[in-house]
């Protein structure tokens, strides 16, 4: 019965959204008869999507054979935490977790939003359910988690073992979260096209979910980058794959649209620019689920290949972008240009930095679609990282040089005099920087160079806006943001850090035998077999000393049966300036008793994932900020007359 309450919470909620739909038409067309049973729509929806969900989480965690999607994606010796993990570790159960994050970020906005009028907010509602409807439909028509299977089987098929990693349990909720809440910005985006009400309140009322949807596509990216980096074993921290970059394209979109809206909520300006933003981040989101589910393009990540259900995902992405931007088109005349601005002012220097992150958005969607443009014309090529860092770096180190001088410009205009001190400082750190890496480390590329000479900088920039100001009174968006612009100088040290200075060794190893990594001596003191829950390894013990001191590692190489797939766990040593990653795998095929082990010395490569977690702990500081920060009722007047 589990499975059918399921099913049927499902089509309720389906039966809500398009309440909830056709209670904003009737609203739009001027009659508003359904218009009260709009929130209470949306509230309901929301439930019903909880208990939905809810009902497949139980049948995972009971492991119910008897339900398709359980048995090819669970068994029954797998630990508790992958059984609910496989929950959403497929098609339909990621779809449904997707909808269901839809339908209650609409229930949070019927409840808790009360900075736009009643109008655009029953509108935002009713475009979030025209959004929900389509994946209802998706998972109700194509993909029903909930279908039964006759027989049920014995034992299940098991969990992809690279989706056994507590990492990867959490990684997709997150993501989906970001992914998700970018719908609601789109929702509001057209709405307050729709309703004419694009301005100051409109973009106050959008801002905490677009900072809210950015922060947990920061977490997902940077946990599934340092997810790729020890359990994939590679030792590569991003690989520039697909579903990599499916997620990075809405995160960079979302960057740009979160500054973008805050010149709008506090100056009045860049309405047309936010607008398309915001259409774009959804877009883009749409186009990595796409890419994620569909399986069209090859990825270390494929855990999803149904070409067929992509289609369908395509064509949600096409109707919902197709709608918004003919929306986009007929409206764009009555949405007003705003309040004017001098180049040289921290509006100029907020739009050369949307510029930058469009063109890297613009590189890296090119370089992720190319391959699959020319196998449509017959050619089978692939886009790899050389592509992706050349084309990129030199974009993103001009990003870093805007971010440098951005936040303290003036709003309106200002004068490059006034901060001549400051840019002659940041000129000279760079410089010195530069050139003792250049003179005294051979061999590091120019790219690693002017990311450390640019990233100390940046370091130093970013805290600039506190200068003079009195820190009890300051507002906590103020601190959110130089906390994140330091994170993202501490991240860029250590990507460029660990391009330049990686060492790395590849060897054949008997027990007893060294090899050397860098300043570390290693030794393979002994290999033996391992059993764990529902997998068998070989594990080497290996002994790396440095300095007079001992460490030990232990990595394996694992072999699961539900499926049958082996894996490498690598082991990692962390010190405060990098990680020694060590990787063993199979015997050497000389039968001499020799084991393949790889090392790698990574300086400051933990620093990436540093950054990044203090880029999302700035943007919370700042929705905290935002969330109980008392309106300015003077500025709120002034700006409505616009």
């Amino acid at each position: 019965m589990i499975a059918e309450t399921g099913l049927a919470a499902l089509w309720l909620a389906a039966a809500m959204a398009m309440l909830q739909l056709v209670g904003g038409l009737t609203l739009l067309r001027g009659e508003g008869k359904l218009t009260p049973l709009i929130k209470p729509a949306a509230l309901v929806q929301g439930a019903l999507c909880v208990v939905s969900f809810a009902s497949l989480m139980w049948l995972f965690y009971v492991t119910d054979l008897s339900v398709l999607l359980v048995a090819s994606n669970s068994h029954i010796d797998k630990p508790l935490i992958f059984k609910l993990a496989g929950t959403w570790g497929n098609h339909e159960g990621s779809m449904l977790l997707w909808v269901s994050v839809l339908s209650l970020s609409g229930a949070a906005i019927a409840l808790l939003e009360k900075r736009i009028d009643t109008r655009t907010l029953n509108a935002t509602l009713a475009v979030q359910a025209f959004v929900a409807l389509g994946f209802f439909a998706f998972l109700l028509f194509s993909s029903n988690p909930f279908e039964r299977l006759v027989p049920a089987p014995v034992e299940g098929a098991g969990l992809n073992p690279l989706l056994q990693d507590i990492g990867l349990a959490f990684h997709p909720p997150t993501l989906y979260i970001g992914y998700v809440g970018l719908s609601v910005a789109f929702s509001f985006a057209v709405a307050a096209m729709l309703t004419r009400q694009v301005g100051p309140a409109f973009a106050r009322a959008m801002r905490p979910w677009v900072l809210g949807a950015w922060i947990f596509l920061t977490v997902g990216i940077t946990a599934g980058s340092y997810w790729a980096y020890y359990e994939l074993g590679w030792g590569g921290w991003w690989f520039w794959d697909p579903v990599e970059n499916a997620s990075l394209m809405p995160w960079l979109a979302a960057t740009a649209l979160l500054h973008s809206v805050s010149v709008l909520a506090t100056r009045n300006a860049l309405r047309a620019w936010t607008i398309m933003l915001a259409l774009v981040a959804f877009a883009m989101s749409m186009a990595g689920t796409f890419l994620v589910r569909s399986g069209i393009l090859t990825s270390v990540h494929a855990f999803a290949v149904d070409p067929e259900r992509g289609s369908f995902i395509l064509a949600l992405m096409l109707m919902y972008t197709s709608l918004a931007f003919l929306v986009f088109a007929t409206r764009i005349g009555t949405v007003k240009q705003g309040e004017p601005f001098q180049i040289v002012s921290r509006e100029g220097g907020i739009v050369a930095n949307n510029i930058f992150l469009s063109v890297i958005l613009a590189i890296v969607l090119i370089g992720t679609l190319y391959p699959l443009a020319a196998e449509a014309m017959g050619d089978k090529i692939s886009v790899g990282p050389p592509y992706f860092n050349k084309a990129t770096a030199p974009i993103a180190l001009l990003l870093m040089v805007a971010l440098l001088l951005g936040p303290m410009l003036r709003w309106r205009r200002d004068d490059l005099k006034r901060h001549k001190y400051w840019l002659v400082g940041f000129f000279a750190i760079s410089l010195w920087t530069g050139v003792a890496i250049w003179r005294f480390v051979p061999g590091v590329g120019i790219f690693p160079i002017l990311g450390l000479a640019l990233s100390l900088a940046l370091a130093v920039a970013a805290w600039v806006p506190l200068k003079g100001r009195k820190l009890l009174r300051t507002p906590l968006p103020v601190f959110g943001m130089v906390i994140a612009h330091f994170g993202l100088a501490v991240s860029v040290f250590g990507m460029a850090a660990e391009s330049g200075f990686s060492r790395e060794t590849l060897t054949a190893l008997a027990p007893g035998e060294s090899a050397k990594v860098a300043d570390w001596q290693v030794k393979l003191d002994d290999v033996r077999p391992v059993v764990g829950d529902n997998w068998v390894a070989i594990e080497g013990q290996l002994i790396a000393r440095k300095g007079g001191k001992k460490f030990t590692l232990r990595p394996q190489s694992r072999q699961f049966y539900r499926p049958e797939q082996q894996t490498s766990e690598a082991a990692l040593l962390t010190r405060w300036n990098g990680q020694l990653y060590a990787v063993i795998a199979q015997p050497d095929e000389n039968g001499d008793g020799r084991w393949q082990v790889r090392l790698w010395w990574k300086p400051f490569v933990t620093f990436i994932w540093f950054g990044g977690l203090l880029v999302a702990l700035g943007g919370a500081i700042a929705l905290l900020g935002r969330m109980f920060r008392r309106p300015k009722k003077p500025a709120v007047n002034k700006w409505a007359r616009a």
